[in-house]
């Protein structure tokens, strides 16, 4: 499925290993998958040690992945029913068509990427709020020029708006944040660009000020500090005065 080659050295007591390791490098998904879901290869070690070690959960929304990876091979529409998390309403339950372009996880939740045909436009949908989904036989085409990656390349998350500009966002990061940023870019187009050992290094990004963005900034509370753009910073401080406002008597 995604090029990589398992063989077996049976003079080492069969020992399998990856021949082509560079593809890893090469192909994110897989290498993913490879981290994700590999295991101790001794089963009964594992199986009596399962209590101490802690796998991350898989991401919710699963019960749908399979038959949307399948319309995406075969490129058909599905019919999804879904329910939006501001409504829990019966009466606010949508249903529309789509093609599936792409899948995405981002903070432990499965979405889907397709084009929305009731909106006309692309949408990104959580796969943990469809109620029900049926593979249709409609098929589409899917564009030549449709690259998923380059469709989030400007983003934090799943939120694409293409009227918000590209915009230089710095921050400030302290103490043991640092090496967090370091090891963990916030976006691909993180660059340090100045620091004060064991006090601070300052980062800079060309992104898209989304509401993800503005979460992954509030969730670094006091290790963070935004200070460029002005109108980010703003909405960061306003967003923590609300927050301190909660907790006034």
């Amino acid at each position: 499925m995604f090029g990589v080659e398992i063989e077996c050295d049976r003079s080492q007591g069969n020992v399998y290993y990856v021949k082509n390791p560079e593809v890893l490098d090469e192909q994110r998904l897989a290498k993913w998958l490879l981290r994700k879901y590999s295991i101790p290869q001794d089963f009964v070690t594992f199986n009596a040690m399962k209590d101490r070690i802690m796998l991350e959960e898989i991401p919710q929304g699963q019960a749908f992945l399979n038959p949307i990876i399948e319309a995406m091979q075969t490129n058909v529409e599905l019919r999804i029913d879904y329910q939006r998390y501001e409504y829990e309403q019966e009466e606010h339950l949508q249903t529309f068509h789509i093609q599936p372009y792409a899948l995405k996880v981002f903070n432990h939740r499965w979405y889907l990427l397709g084009y929305l045909k009731e909106q006309e436009r692309l949408r990104t949908v959580a796969l943990d709020r469809i109620i029900d989904l049926q593979v249709l036989t409609t098929t589409f085409t899917l564009p030549k020029n449709f690259d998923a990656r380059k469709y989030y390349a400007n983003v934090v998350g799943i939120f694409v708006n293409n009227d918000l500009p590209i915009t230089k966002v710095k921050i400030r990061a302290y103490g043991v944040q640092v090496e967090y940023l370091r090891s963990t870019p916030l976006h691909k187009s993180q660059s340090e660009v100045r620091s004060k050992h064991g006090e601070f290094a300052d980062f800079t990004y060309r992104l898209c000020v989304t509401p993800e963005l503005v979460s992954q900034l509030l969730a670094m509370g006091e290790k963070v500090e935004v200070l460029e753009p002005e109108e980010l910073r703003e909405i960061i401080n306003d967003s923590l005065k609300k927050s301190l406002e909660r907790y006034e008597y």
